[in-house]
């Protein structure tokens, strides 16, 4: 039986969804493009084979007034939105600074995030305009080495102490640690015993990262070796109470905030990277001629790389997609979640698939695609695992039991 409705009754068509960027968005990712044009590929090796920060470009971003896109005009920021963060980090990452780039600045865009919403007007006006200016650089201390995901059982303790607290303890994978001045730390402030949850008694805090206090020893690792990751040993770091923000004991529903946007971010970073890769592995089967053909012309080269094209152009829909719910003020938990799952995936066979079509020259520095795909695999790993964003997906769009 035909279901469809009747001539002359059929369903109002929906509004059409706009996928577009706005031309102010435009003008944003046009503006990012020149700045990242001024540090090539050649820049980027160089600071890959060195392990030097990259200093001068996060001062181009900085000059720009771009650490502060999604900061408060007040304190010197442009008020936009996740969307425009988002953007922003992505055409980094697609110009080939991949996350060597990305990371040099990311801090900056997402750290504050929790000081904007949860800080006091005194703290917003002290600790903000020296980050938007890139006068300062944050560091982010909430892994520990036994702890891992799970945060709510972190080791490391705030005791309160008249006006300040005294912090001891130890932090894993903090990056920028070597070159900040500030550190954003979560602590626990009450003993977890005491606590009637788990998530309660944890405290949040930025503060200057006193390095007569804290050790920081730099982890060697694959890849991203222009911006460092750390072990931080603490030994009775003085912490003003003025230095906490929001109420003791409630820094991690603090974090919890945050990480919609930070996933948002890192979807929007794995998605530049892919894209980067397949530009480069696109250009060079258009460019390598076997047996008298390009190799672009063999289906075999070509598929790959067109199925990474649909993997990528699908992880970036959700990423912004994400980014456009959380400006809306609307729940985007799913969606953020999603769009990390799928964009560090889709950007790693985007790398790896360029990588072969390189063949013997996807392993050499020179064709820069061996350095993309080192550097995307942080996103597989980090800021969260796969297993933990499947479950939460799991649990919260398929109405599953929780498992962690």
């Amino acid at each position: 039986m035909d279901a469809s409705p009747a001539l002359g009754q059929r369903r109002k068509a929906p509004a059409p969804v706009d996928f577009t960027f706005t031309s102010e968005q435009e003008q944003i990712r046009a503006a990012i493009e020149r700045v990242c044009a001024r540090f090539d590929d050649a820049y980027w090796l160089a600071r890959d084979r060195s392990g030097e920060f990259p200093h001068d470009f996060s001062a181009a971003i900085a000059a720009d007034g771009w650490l502060g896109i999604a900061m408060p005009p007040e304190y010197g920021g442009a008020g936009l939105g996740i969307t425009e963060a988002a953007l922003m980090m992505h055409t980094i990452a697609a110009s080939g600074a991949a996350m060597s780039g990305c990371s040099a600045v990311h801090m900056n865009i997402f750290g504050p995030n929790t000081v904007v919403v949860f800080g006091t007007d005194e703290q917003k006006a002290r600790m903000l305009p020296p980050l938007i200016r890139g006068e300062e650089r944050a560091c982010f201390g909430v892994t520990e080495p036994d702890s891992g995901l799970d945060t709510t059982h972190l080791k490391t303790r705030a005791v309160l102490d008249g006006d300040h607290y005294l912090v001891n303890g130890r932090k894993v994978w903090t990056s920028t640690a070597q070159e900040a001045d500030k550190i954003l730390l979560i602590a626990r402030t009450t003993p977890l015993e005491d606590c009637a949850k788990a998530s309660d008694g944890l405290s949040l805090f930025y503060t200057d990262l006193d390095r007569d206090r804290v050790e920081v020893r730099e982890i060697e690792k694959m890849g991203r070796h222009a911006v460092d990751s750390n072990a931080l040993f603490i030994d009775d770091l003085v912490v003003p109470v003025a230095d906490r923000i929001g109420d003791d004991g409630k820094g991690f529903q603090y974090l919890l905030h945050g990480l919609n946007p930070e996933r948002v971010l890192v979807a929007a970073e794995g998605v530049g990277i892919g894209k980067a890769a397949l530009g480069r592995g696109a250009a060079y089967a258009r460019e390598r001629v076997v047996f008298g053909r390009p190799i672009g012309q063999n289906q075999a080269i070509q598929h790959p790389l067109a199925e990474s094209w649909c993997e990528l152009e699908a992880a970036e829909l959700m990423t912004f997609k994400a980014a456009a719910l959380y400006d809306a003020g609307e729940p985007c938990g799913l969606e953020a979640n999603a769009a990390k799952f799928l964009a560090a995936r889709a950007g790693l066979a985007a790398c790896e698939r360029a990588v072969l079509t390189h063949g013997g020259f996807g392993y050499a520095r020179e064709f820069h695609v061996e350095r993309l795909l080192r550097e995307q695999w942080i996103n597989r790993i980090a800021p969260v695992s796969e297993q933990l964003l499947l479950c939460y997906i799991a649990e919260r769009a398929l109405d599953m039991p929780k498992s962690y």
